[in-house]
Formats: C-alpha cells, sequence, structure tokens
C-alpha cells in the first residue's frame, strides 16, 4: 500500500487539530493539506505545507498597496498580464511543500529540477521497503524510432508478460540479496555482521521507491509542471505531474488557469515561424523549403498550427 498505518495515523491526527491562523489562505488547497493521493502503484504525493495564494502573487506585483489587492476580476487580470508578459518573480511568493514518494528512476528525471529544496529518504540510516514499480502491461513499448528518449509502438501480449517477468524476477532476487547482505555477514570473531546499508543499497535497481519532501515556488513548480505534465513526457513522471496539477488548480486558480491558457495551451514561435504564419495568413502556400526552417524546425511548426 502507499501510504503506511503509522503515515495515516499522522495524517489523522493532523487533520482531527486544526490550528487558528491569521496568515493568508486558501481555502482550496486547505482541503488538499496532509490528503494523499495514490500515484503508480505504490507512489503519492500529498501537501504538507504552502504559503500564498492568488492575491499574494498581486500584493508583490503592487508592491506599494498594503493589501495588493483591488477585486477578483482584477487579480485574475493582473495576473494574466504577468504570465503573458512573463514576469515571473511575484509568482515565487507562493510556495508548496510536498512529501512524494516515487520510483528512483523517476527521482533522477524529477532533481534535474534544481530550483528546489529536497530531503529524500536516507538508505544509508534505514531499510528500504521492498517495493517496486512494475508497469502495467499497456504502458510496455518499444523504443522510439524517432525519438532517442521515448516510446514507439506497444510491446505485443507475449513481449509484455515475458518482458514484466523479468522485472517482477529481478527486483525480488536484487531486495533478497539486500535483505542478505545487511544480515548475515560473518565477522572475525565469527559472528553476524551486517554489511552497512551505504553499500548493501548500490545492489537494488532504479525502479526501488524512495521518499523526499519537495518544497518549491509557484514560478519553478509551473516550470516543472510545463514539463513534466506534458503529452512528451515519461508516462511515470507525468502522472505525478498530472496528480500535482489538480492541486494547484485548487490554491490557486487564477494563476493556474493563466498557466494553462499561455503556458500548457499556448505556442511560442520563433521569428522564421512568426514570418511563415503572417505570409500562410496572407495565403502563401508557405513549405519547409521556402521557410527558412530546419527539418525539426518545421515539423514542430506544423505540430503546433494542427494541434
Amino acid at each position: 500500500m502507499p501510504i503506511t498505518a503509522e503515515q495515516q495515523a499522522e495524517i489523522d491526527a493532523l487533520r482531527s487539530a486544526p490550528q487558528p491562523t491569521l496568515r493568508a489562505v486558501s481555502a482550496g488547497m486547505e482541503e488538499h493539506l496532509y490528503r494523499a493521493y495514490d500515484v503508480l502503484d505504490h507512489g503519492f504525493i500529498r501537501v504538507i505545507d504552502y504559503m500564498g495564494d492568488d492575491a499574494a502573487i498581486c500584493q508583490a506585483a503592487r508592491v506599494s498597496y498594503g493589501k495588493g489587492t483591488k477585486s477578483v476580476q482584477n487579480d485574475a487580470g493582473l495576473i494574466r498580464y504577468l504570465m503573458r508578459h512573463w514576469h515571473s518573480t511575484p509568482f515565487e511568493m507562493c510556495e508548496i511543500k510536498l512529501h512524494v514518494k516515487l520510483p528512483v528512476f523517476v527521482a533522477r528525471q524529477w532533481i534535474r529540477h534544481r530550483t528546489a529544496n529536497v530531503n529524500e529518504y536516507s538508505a544509508r540510516y534505514s531499510i528500504l521497503d521492498r517495493e517496486f514499480y512494475i508497469p502495467e502491461p499497456s504502458q510496455l513499448a518499444a523504443q522510439s524510432v524517432i525519438n532517442n528518449q521515448g516510446r514507439g509502438a506497444a510491446l505485443t501480449p507475449d513481449e509484455s508478460a515475458r518482458v514484466l517477468e523479468i522485472l517482477k524476477g529481478d527486483a525480488a532476487r536484487s531486495y533478497d540479496h539486500y535483505e542478505e547482505m545487511i544480515t548475515d555477514t560473518s565477522d572475525q570473531e565469527g559472528g553476524k555482521q551486517g554489511l552497512a546499508r551505504e553499500l548493501a543499497r548500490m545492489n537494488l535497481p532504479a525502479n526501488i521507491y524512495t521518499q523526499w519532501y519537495w518544497k518549491v515556488d509557484l514560478h519553478n513548480l509551473f516550470h516543472f509542471l510545463r514539463l513534466r505534465a506534458d503529452t512528451h513526457a515519461q508516462y511515470e513522471i507525468r502522472v505525478y505531474a498530472d496528480a500535482i496539477c489538480k492541486v494547484v488548480a485548487d490554491w490557486v486558480p487564477a494563476a493556474y488557469g493563466a498557466f494553462e491558457d499561455y503556458r500548457m495551451g499556448g505556442a511560442v514561435l520563433s521569428g522564421k515561424g512568426l514570418d511563415c504564419l503572417k505570409r500562410m495568413l496572407k495565403g502563401e502556400d508557405v513549405t519547409q523549403e521556402t521557410s527558412g526552417m530546419s527539418k525539426g524546425e518545421w515539423r514542430e511548426f506544423k505540430a503546433a498550427l494542427d494541434d
């Protein structure tokens, strides 16, 4: 199960003891505090803490104002202006702290977003649980022939079954050996002294689960979500990003709406791309050869127009 009995007891205790506060509160986010949302087979995300709301973004933009907000309509318009013109610092006034349980190989992708504060479960100090990410058969696909870091056609049922058997067998054997190494090494006096945990862990595969606390401001979170909630992102990190999107949409609805419109739903054109679009609108039949773009640029330009 993603959440242990101890973690659930902690969550229940925290949710049953609300505290009065004078700070800005987001009603939408309050509903998410300490609730765990399952991701993949053993993973989850849960909000531990947050700071700020839509009004905090506007307060920072209107730094000369005491309250920092005029009306919901004015705030929404200002936030859209800030997002449209890439004024990022007001969004940094909001922060979120998440507890995330995820496979190690997903964590290694995630940690490339370096503009966050991270504290990870220590396998030097503690023993990792026997929990491994095993994909659903529908997520098993061959290597893409056009994208070196993506998936292509789905595997056949027989091939999927063979791969799943390998994944499960390797995971079980590696954990058996991990347990053996930390408990069954004989010392020179004939007693039992397990191998140091910091060494034994190196035998574990990248699909074992780890956990961390991840704190990030809203500007950098939006950058993470723009890349990882995209349809081109790897499935295993995209489902985490999708779960976070649902939380952020309730936390800062105006900011998330602007983000969806300008970042997720919009497109950035190069100077050549904008020129081609203008020529097309005038009725000109523009081709890759007459566009001045490379084949890759032209393919991406056409994909943006055809979506």
